[in-house]
């Protein structure tokens, strides 16, 4: 897909939606959101952008076209979905499903990051509360500068040769990103949106519910 370049990319997505939901109480990426699932409302905003979407799905799961099963940990899942991404796509997002209202915005601003020639993006938001580093005892150790911090989301777009050498070299990372950073890459932080809220508790899902309502009814 081209995007403000004049040789074109093979963007592909891919949408990780594979978790047990142990702290949700359930896989709450098949939650009804309005009319759709959370995982088709991730892959609705992923399609719009990309050339091809993968879904990772949990082991044991129907599978469809475009959709494979993941592995113990989120990890592992993406590499699930990276060994279904063709060879020659030349980005790679990687979204989750639990970020159902992500917009095609976003999607479009990781990429543009990409083809600007940095290695990874990532979308953002501010840190609006004091964050405190405390120790295994709940002494405080340190409080951050709030100005240097952000809370970042999904969709992660990298340059794909980048991605893959990442989750060939290393095992685990808190995010995609930290994966690619490990080796030295260059990652920028693109302005994310509030309404890519992770949906992890049944409060969260209970604000989706309505927030697909209001979005489906044109209020929004």
């Amino acid at each position: 897909m081209c995007m403000n370049s004049n040789e074109p990319d093979n963007v592909w997505t891919i949408v990780v939606a594979a978790g047990s939901g142990q702290r949700f109480g359930g896989a709450k990426q098949f939650e009804m959101l309005a009319d759709k699932t959370l995982v088709e409302w991730a892959v609705t905003a992923a399609q719009a952008v990309s050339d091809g979407v993968i879904v990772v799905l949990p082991p044991g799961a129907a599978l469809s076209p475009g959709s494979v099963h993941g592995g113990a940990s989120r990890s592992d899942s993406v590499r699930c979905g990276l060994a279904a991404v063709p060879a020659d796509a030349t980005i790679i997002c990687v979204h989750d499903a639990a970020r159902p209202f992500a917009s095609t915005g976003v999607f479009r601003s990781v990429i543009e990051a990409i083809q600007s020639g940095v290695d990874g993006a990532v979308p953002a938001v501010d840190v609006v509360d004091t964050i405190k580093t405390v120790n295994s005892e709940g002494v405080v150790m340190s409080t951050p500068d709030r100005s240097m911090l952000r809370a970042v989301q999904t969709p992660q777009a990298f340059r794909a040769t980048v991605l893959r050498r990442a989750y060939d070299a290393l095992v685990d990372g808190t995010d995609d990103a930290a994966l690619v950073e490990k080796l030295g890459g260059k990652v920028v932080v693109v302005r994310g949106t509030p309404a890519a809220r992770k949906i992890t508790t049944p409060e969260d899902l209970e604000w989706a519910r309505q927030y697909a309502h209001s979005l489906t009814n044109g209020e929004i």
